[in-house]
């Protein structure tokens, strides 16, 4: 038995009102959820929130809780803020140029267009904090091709050394 998707992802945000409008706005989604709830459903623990869900696209589905009676939202201090992060895909490199366009015009920091050789994408953060990427892919299937043959070997050697395994160094070439 496999699983069919995704049903949603969730987060923690600052302010739901805020979120659902801000992603809207600069990632163009649309809002389709919002349930509110005085105990929390699996616990019955009594810890009001407000869940809201945005359609990210083909179904996958971005949900955000906002919890007005726990401490303020942090982020994990022993984990780089670049490591966590949800990415978007984009079908062209200039859906992705223009995204960056629509989001340095709003006054959103953009860092980017960063090349990762299969893939191109931009970074930014959501006003929760949330690191986001939107991604464009640009490999050739000879590329994937050769990066499906050696994932199992570089995997592996990975759990042994915890050293950066060269199978797949002619990514790295070009910078």
């Amino acid at each position: 038995m496999k699983l069919a998707r995704i049903h949603h992802v969730a987060y923690r945000c600052k302010d739901a009102k805020q979120t659902v409008e801000w992603y809207i706005k600069h990632l163009n989604m649309d809002f389709v959820l919002a349930i509110a709830e005085d105990l929390v459903p699996s616990t019955k623990a009594p810890d009001p929130y407000m869940h809201v869900f945005l359609d990210a696209g083909q179904g996958n589905v971005l949900a955000f809780f906002e919890l007005p009676n726990s401490p303020d939202m942090g982020r994990d201090p022993n984990t780089p803020e670049w490591v966590q992060h949800l990415a978007f895909k984009v079908d062209s490199m200039d859906e992705l140029l223009a995204f960056k366009d629509r989001l340095v015009a709003s006054g959103i920091e953009v860092i980017g267009v960063t090349d990762h050789t299969i893939f191109k994408s931009i970074y930014f953060f959501d006003p929760s904090g949330h690191r986001l990427e939107v991604a464009c892919d640009t490999g050739t299937p000879k590329m994937y091709q050769q990066l499906d043959e050696v994932k199992w070997a570089m995997l592996e050697e990975w759990s042994q050394t915890k050293r950066a395994p060269k199978h797949a160094a002619w990514m790295h070439e070009h910078a």
